[in-house]
């Protein structure tokens, strides 16, 4: 072969998310972008706040000197504390510009933590459902990905978690607001969750870390809150972008925060810091950089997605369809009414609407729905979904 057999078997199994929205990209060319309803991808239609280009168009104008040149692996100086002091205020934690590093997203920030953190066949361990490609991030480092499932509204499963820890466990990763399901994880349950990691880490003696991947913090509902990881368990790291708050997705942009009382604090920056370098992303993209750190606070106008939800969940919910309602994220996953989620999909998509399996996130007998779209999407894909409901019953 001419490719990786690792790479041959992940095109074999390829994201479900990227193939329904290419067959999105095929169906919109022969029926017509207005009649393919494509809630495949979660790709915001919001876009960035007014104050982004203006922001932009300053920096971009100043022009400075050394403005594109190289800078710290983790990130300019000044960034990071601007960086630092809105998240000491938003976790209510003294956290400083040597806590944080500047990534490419919070993808890239997923491998440079598990790049600094993994020796060959540790195990990381996330809820299921997860996001697709953690599976792959710990498979790049040399990991093995451990998926434990969740309670039935996907609240977390301590007894499944405590079950799944061995002395392979190097990390857990949590994901809330939660892609695919929206679920918020309670103060409580986090605050169990850190009990048990520093029971096990005693236990095995060696450091499990847990892992936040916090893109959607921003995006909640209802007033919910969404706890910090801070507080609940000192060997603890965030990662985030602000690809769904700012609508960047395409700017890759986002940063590593450590909890401040980390046993190695210095060790796990310096590592990350290497990490960033050696994985390629050597620093985070300098023009962004400079934007984000006079955006700090600033989101999208979340009141349309909360519409956007409510219409889909009231409609779905008419049609018959059973679900958890989201708290936060822009996303919906329904249980399919049939075992087979492939199948359900495919009818769907017989309607031209696209949807992503549940399986795909490693929650067979649901499907995801993104809803960062416009309303009338929503509104005139909510037929199709009853007829195909209909034709299930």
């Amino acid at each position: 072969m001419s490719i990786a057999k690792q790479i041959e078997g992940y095109m074999a199994g390829a994201s479900w998310i990227r193939k329904m929205f290419e067959e999105g990209t095929r169906l919109k060319a022969a029926f017509g972008a207005e009649n393919v309803f494509d809630f495949s991808l979660g790709n915001p239609n919001l876009p960035p706040p007014a104050s982004f280009s203006k922001t932009l168009k300053d920096i971009v104008d100043a022009d400075e000197p050394g403005s594109h040149a190289y800078m710290p692996n983790s990130g300019y100086p000044f960034v990071r504390q601007a960086v630092a002091a809105y998240l000491s205020g938003e976790h209510g934690t003294d956290i400083t510009g040597n806590e944080i590093l500047m990534t490419c997203g919070a993808a890239g920030g997923l491998n440079v933590i598990l790049k600094t953190i993994l020796d060959p066949g540790d195990e990381v361990i996330a809820p299921a459902p997860f996001f697709v490609e953690y599976k792959f991030y710990a498979e790049n480092h040399g990991g093995k990905f451990v998926p434990v499932k969740t309670r039935p509204d996907f609240t977390l499963d301590l007894g499944a978690m405590e079950a799944a820890v061995t002395a392979r466990t190097k990390a857990v990763i949590l994901n809330f607001p939660n892609n695919p399901t929206g679920q918020i994880y309670s103060e409580d349950s986090l605050n169990r969750m850190g009990s048990l990691l520093r029971d096990k880490s005693m236990e095995f003696g060696r450091t499990i870390y847990l892992i936040s991947d916090e893109p959607y913090r921003k995006i909640v509902y209802d007033g919910a809150r969404v706890p910090s990881i801070f507080h609940c368990y000192p060997e603890s790291i965030i990662t985030t972008s602000y690809s769904k708050d700012l609508s960047l997705p395409g700017e890759r942009i986002g940063y590593i925060a450590v909890n401040p009382s980390a046993s190695y604090l210095t060790d796990l920056v310096s590592g990350m810091s290497l990490a960033n370098r050696i994985l390629g992303f050597v620093n985070a993209p300098a023009l962004m950089q400079r934007v984000v750190a006079k955006l700090q606070g600033e989101t999208v106008d979340i009141a349309q997605y909360a519409k956007n939800r409510d219409l889909l969940c009231d409609g779905l919910a008419a049609c018959g369809y059973e679900f958890t309602r989201p708290d936060g994220a822009f996303y919906l996953f329904p249980r399919s009414p049939i075992v087979d989620d492939v199948a359900f999909v495919q009818a769907l998509l017989e309607e031209l609407i696209l949807v992503v399996p549940g399986t795909g996130f490693g929650g067979p007998g649901h499907f995801r729905i993104a809803f960062c779209v416009n309303e009338a999407a929503i509104i005139n894909a909510l037929p199709g979904f009853e007829r195909v409901m209909k034709k299930f019953r």
